[in-house]
């Protein structure tokens, strides 16, 4: 029997009706677009996130492109990111006007090292873009202090981290809270996912909470009138319904998704060849990806796959490496802890409905591999 990494059709069995009614719904109402169901999930992820707004759109791309294009970038205008993410981190900069400065990465959680981030500052920085990778915050604390100094907005994206929580000075914070905007992406195989695209931007700032709903449907409050030239990016009403009916899950997965993680790190402890995710200090991590990093990893990798078992690397090239950022100069050595990441970084099955034992298939077929 063949273990998948992700296996949504588990997922969809527990809460098949409740997804059936939400989609009926719609479909009975026939309001498929900005339907009463968007402004519930709104409030909801807000809730979640402990911020005043929640703006729903087409993607987790747009929910990073739609804030980065109320800042007017120019040519020559810098923003920061980590290179060690998925491409839409750093496309939506580009697309937004701006150059992505990319820095180097804190090897034990994968997040953005603010040393690096603080370094890469310069008097051109317009924004800097931090990533909650596999599921944990980054930093925070650290990031806010050194961009507050220069008066330098932070992006959160936390497409990998909804519901995730770092306690500072003695008080949990939510991803998406502390910056001048979080975003999020409900892609099918996110923690909270829909059975298409979607996205959600969160602020504490209610002008700008007014600009990003224009700008989502071309630029105006009121149909036929447009303050400014937007896009089209709403989020449809039946991904909000679906994602309504999956919401009370939230917890209780990633709760399932930290006691799998767990079985899987006492199992890997003290192993010479396999070192187990990180959580930082603080983190309360929900593991939308539990990441080894292992030496010979493409050997393990073929060797999983042979048995059936499902695994990836999330990511083997980095940011500065992709070929659509050559001009910017980046060479192998740029960016050290990320590369090294890149080399030996592998994902394990961790999704709630994965059984006891077939963690332990992969615990057994992971050691296995390396005697």
């Amino acid at each position: 029997m063949t273990i998948p990494l992700l296996d949504l059709k588990a997922q969809y069995a527990t809460i098949k009706d409740e997804v059936n009614r939400a989609i009926a719904s719609v479909v009975e109402r026939q309001e498929f677009i900005m339907g009463r169901e968007i402004a519930e999930l709104e409030a909801k992820v807000a809730e979640l996130s402990h911020a005043r707004h929640g703006i729903g759109c087409a993607s987790g791309t747009d929910a990073i492109l739609l804030p980065l294009k109320t800042l007017g970038l120019k040519p020559g205008d810098e923003v920061i990111a980590p290179s060690f993410t998925f491409f839409a981190t750093a496309g939506t900069i580009h697309n937004a006007g701006g150059t992505p400065v990319f820095v180097d990465i804190d090897p034990a959680t994968y997040c953005a090292d603010p040393a690096a981030i603080e370094a890469a500052i310069t008097p051109r920085t317009r924004a800097i873009v931090i990533v909650h990778l596999f599921g944990q915050m980054a930093a925070m604390e650290r990031i806010l202090a050194i961009a507050a100094k220069r008066g330098i907005p932070v992006i959160e994206d936390g497409a990998q981290s909804i519901g995730a929580r770092r306690q500072i000075d003695g008080t949990w914070r939510a991803a998406g809270e502390l910056g001048w905007v979080g975003t999020f992406s409900f892609f099918p195989s996110k923690n909270l996912g829909g059975y298409g695209d979607g996205g959600l931007i969160v602020t504490q700032q209610d002008a700008l909470a007014e600009r990003l709903k224009k700008l989502r449907v071309h630029g105006g409050a009121k149909q036929y009138h447009h303050e400014e030239v937007g896009t089209n990016s709403r989020l449809d009403t039946i991904q909000a319904a679906i994602l309504l009916a999956k919401f009370p899950h939230l917890a209780t997965w990633s709760s399932a998704r930290r006691a799998r993680a767990a079985r899987y790190t006492e199992a890997f402890r003290g192993h010479a060849d396999i070192r187990p995710p990180v959580t930082d200090a603080g983190n309360e991590h929900i593991f939308h990806q539990y990441t080894i990093r292992v030496p010979r990893r493409d050997e393990l990798m073929a060797h999983l796959k042979a048995a059936g078992i499902g695994c990836a690397v999330y990511y083997p090239i980095g940011l500065h490496l992709q070929p659509c950022f050559a001009e910017l100069g980046y060479r192998i050595g740029s960016l050290p802890k990320t590369e090294e990441a890149m080399r030996d970084v592998l994902s394990l099955p961790v999704y709630p409905e994965l059984t006891d034992a077939s963690v332990d298939r992969v615990i057994g077929a992971v050691k296995g591999f390396f005697g």
